[in-house]
Order: structure tokens, then sequence, then C-alpha cells
């Protein structure tokens, strides 16, 4: 059975356009990439969890070191990408934390060195235009955004 992550996508209205929050992730392999590099926050559904609403919030709260924003989320879908399902919720909001400070994973670094280092799961943050978001987020995550356009779109022909 896939792996299952719960993930919050924020996006907001700047006027000129349209801006989602996106995570670059940390550690020594993405240290250098910026294009392919970045993700929603997000994180396993754990066995027991229940309502994969919370378990995206608090997934999100792990990596950015502060609880998402309170505003009005709503199921966005589920998306298939690296042998995992992505159940996502996505909400309007602003969101600005003074700093990220996400959870840390620990990796034998360099390879075969015998030395375990520690480094964080995030290790930066921010708004993007969705069209540059397009570029920096992993290649399976990017039909994630295409679906949150088109129901924007459709919210606006209503």
């Amino acid at each position: 059975m896939p792996q299952r992550s719960a993930a919050v996508l924020l996006h907001r209205d700047v006027g000129n356009g349209r801006e989602v929050w996106i995570a670059h992730m940390g550690g020594p392999f993405w240290a250098r990439k910026d294009e392919g590099a970045w993700t929603l926050p997000k994180g396993l559904v754990e066995v027991g969890d229940t309502d994969e609403l919370a378990a995206a919030r608090r997934e999100f709260a792990e990596e950015m070191g502060t609880p998402p924003p309170e505003a009005d989320y709503v199921a966005l879908g589920e998306f298939r990408a690296s042998s995992k399902t992505f159940v996502v919720f996505t909400a309007e909001t602003d969101f600005g934390p003074i700093e990220i400070a996400s959870n840390a994973f620990e990796l034998e670094w360099p390879p075969r060195s015998g030395i375990v280092r520690s480094f964080p799961e995030v290790d930066a943050a921010g708004w993007f235009p969705v069209e540059e978001a397009l570029t920096k987020l992993a290649k399976g995550q990017r039909p994630i955004l295409d679906a949150l356009l088109r129901r924007l779109d459709q919210a606006e022909d209503r």
C-alpha cells in the first residue's frame, strides 16, 4: 500500500496574480538546488490518524515551526507522486512567520563516513507566484498547483 501524506497548500491573491506558500527541502542533497527542490508543507499520515486535515495541520506546524493560519480549509484532492498519495487541503489566507524552525532528520553525511548529522526537513519557505512555483516544486507535485488553479477558475465562473 502506498504511503499517504497530508499537505497544506496556502494561496493568496496579490492583485496582479496568485501566490502559493511552498518550502525548500532541507539536507545536503537539496542544498544547492532550486528547480524541483521545493515542496508543499506535508508529512505522513500516521497509523491511527482519522482526521487527515488535522494530520496536514500537524505536519505543517512541524515543518514551519508554527501552526498553519486559522482559515477555511477545503480538500483539494488526492494526487499520486513518488510512490505516495498526497491528500491536499487548501485555503486562501495570508501567512508570514518571522522565522522557519523546522523539525530535523538524521543522515549519515558524507555518505559512508560513519558521521551522522542532523538537518532541517525544511530550510526555507515563502510566497511565490504560481508560475514560479511550478518550476520550483518537485515535478510530481506540480499537478497539485494545476488543480488549485482549475478550482479557483471554476469558483470565479460562478
